[in-house]
């Protein structure tokens, strides 16, 4: 049997062509005589033509089997964010940066894309590459890779730091250019870390064992290098640290460093001048601050009459330069917040007073101790004047100290020895204020982004090692966050001002992103975080069809399309 197609094209007598559907079923034979004869069966021209095409392909010896039965989907694993992240570290040559190809390398690569989109612990993540949950693992060989393998990669990448560190710095630190450091600190689960110390804790977290570590970066912020010291470590002996690799490992002669004021001392700035070529930014502290504004100093208020900073001079520090800047917003903030702390503690004062008079509590040394606990709570004691006897307590303001300190309210001093021809004034508020750039670098690695803390290694080195794959992953979560800034809330359009001083504003395109929740081109925007996350629901396949095994991605959403259009590459299939 087959079909015959006797279909047939006509033109109508308006000149109008025309086709006649037919569609017949035919038997072949041969009749008595041996003649070749055919019969017709039936006619299929009323079918449509996937099922006449079917039929036909029976007739032809093929077997059909409905859609669900051909059509098998093994496995559909998460993608687009491992993809984003490898095509953009690919961009910015990981692999070559990191080192010369081994197993190690491959396991230490994907533990930094792993924390830059799923940061947890070393033994979840090689569990989640186990798992078949992601097609990281299987697609850069690391999959089968046990905790000896991690830790191994981890002991190899730090023998690398000093390499991968002077690479960047290449990159971005120019021969008398600008860097800044900063030091912070993550709080250490266990009893056993080497490094681990007590001291002043930046996450809050009082009583609790420490780890410092201070990043130096690029003027824009990109993480460069990163230091790893005992929690007890104090800012400046961090700093004198970071300047010796800035000249000994980096090979970077002249530089202008950019600290604030508890990092970069006097008596660093001492140690810099014996240092041809290294240059300094800082602040002074607020003493320093009150005595340049005595009755008697440069620092006088008229100076912020017609603009918000002024350069001044002062003998206490030869051949150094001193901007003055006022910022009104930073004084009310600072304002409001001391009114908010000297309630808080006259509140509790009140409570040790009335207990005093009551009989409740007696003896001036008990009355003493309360009093203690109260003010150093809020650390605004300063303010108060307080007499104590056996049995009464009574406090007042210390008005006068409180209306000199709100004198100075909004009132910071940046000093640096980098001349005017290479920094004006403007240029040298500009490069201190800079510094919220290391803040959030910090923010990202810590918090955000890649949560490094708290941190569960024993080990002085892997300790070292964890931090430096955070600080590689920051490294690329920074230029992630550059490119995807159109899809997330991030400004892109911030505009220029003739005060440094002032706050920063958002453009008039980020408000209205902000307001419309989609940008310029209809698309949606979402934190960065969310953005990674939707990347994610870009899955590549295993599907199984008629026997053949294939793989396929999941057509990209327009947001995942125009993801991979702002990082400059398609979706790649594996990330190889």
């Amino acid at each position: 049997m087959h079909i015959d197609n006797a279909s047939r094209q006509y033109e109508t007598a308006a000149g109008e062509q025309r086709v006649s559907r037919c569609y017949l079923l035919r038997r072949s034979y041969r009749d008595q005589d041996g003649k070749p004869r055919n019969e017709t069966l039936a006619n299929l021209s009323a079918l449509p033509d996937h099922a006449i095409g079917a039929l036909e392909k029976i007739l032809k010896g093929a077997t059909l089997v409905g859609a669900q039965d051909a059509f098998d989907v093994e496995r559909s694993v998460p993608h687009g964010n491992a993809a984003a992240a490898h095509v953009m570290a690919s961009k910015l040559g990981f692999p070559g940066l990191l080192g010369p190809p081994c197993p190690e390398r491959d396991i230490a690569y994907a533990l930094i894309l792993s924390r830059a989109v799923r940061p947890e612990s070393k033994l979840s993540t090689a569990g989640w590459w186990a798992s078949g949950d992601t097609t990281l693992g299987t697609d850069l060989g690391a999959a089968g890779a046990s905790t000896d393998d991690v830790y191994a990669a981890m002991d190899w990448l730090l023998s690398r730091q000093q390499d991968i560190q002077r690479k960047l710095a290449a990159r971005h630190l120019r021969e008398g250019g600008i860097a800044m450091f900063d030091l912070s600190s993550s709080w250490v689960e266990g009893a056993c870390c080497e490094l681990a110390a007590y001291g002043y804790s930046r996450d809050g977290k009082r009583g609790r064992k420490q780890v410092e570590y201070g990043l130096l970066t690029c003027p824009q912020g990109r993480p460069v290098a990163v230091e790893v010291f005992a929690g007890n470590t104090s800012d400046p002996e961090s700093f004198k640290t970071v300047i010796t690799r800035v000249r000994d490992d980096f090979g970077i002669s002249q530089l202008i460093m950019i600290g604030d004021r508890g990092m970069i001392t006097s008596t660093r700035i001492a140690d810099l001048r014996k240092l041809e070529g290294m240059e300094w930014v800082t602040a002074l502290r607020a003493p320093a601050i009150a005595a340049l504004a005595r009755d008697d100093g440069p620092l006088q208020m008229s100076l912020f009459d017609h603009q918000s900073f002024a350069e001044i001079t002062h003998p206490d520090y030869p051949g150094e330069r001193l901007v003055c800047c006022k910022n009104p917003f930073l004084a009310a903030d600072r304002a409001r917040k001391r009114e908010d702390l000297l309630a808080a503690t006259e509140k509790d004062l009140a409570k040790i007073r009335d207990a005093a008079d009551a009989g409740r509590l007696a003896g001036a040394g008990n009355i003493g101790e309360r009093a203690g606990k109260v003010i150093s709570k809020h650390k605004v004691g300063k303010h108060f004047i307080r007499e104590i006897t056996d049995n009464s307590f009574t406090f007042r303001r210390d008005q006068e100290k409180i209306t000199a300190e709100a004198a100075l309210d909004g009132i910071y001093v940046i000093r640096t020895g980098v001349t005017e021809d290479v920094l004006g004034p403007a240029a040298v508020v500009t490069a201190y204020k800079n510094l919220k750039y290391v803040e959030r670098d910090f923010r990202i690695t810590k918090a955000d982004d890649l949560d490094l803390r708290p941190i569960y290694h024993y080990l002085g080195n892997r300790v070292r090692a964890h931090i430096l794959i955070c600080m590689l992953a920051a490294y690329l979560t920074w230029h992630l966050r550059d490119a995807l800034a159109e899809l997330t809330y991030t400004d892109q359009d911030i505009p220029a001002s003739d005060d440094p001083v002032s706050p920063a504003l958002r453009s008039a395109q980020a408000r209205a992103k902000d307001g419309a929740k989609h940008n310029s081109e209809k698309l949606p925007v979402r934190k960065y975080g969310d953005l990674l996350d939707h990347l994610s629901t870009l899955s590549r396949q295993t599907i199984n069809f008629s026997g053949q095994r294939i793989e396929k991605l999941t057509t990209p959403t327009p947001v995942q399309r125009r993801a991979f259009e702002l990082l400059g590459a398609p979706v790649p299939l594996t990330l190889q």
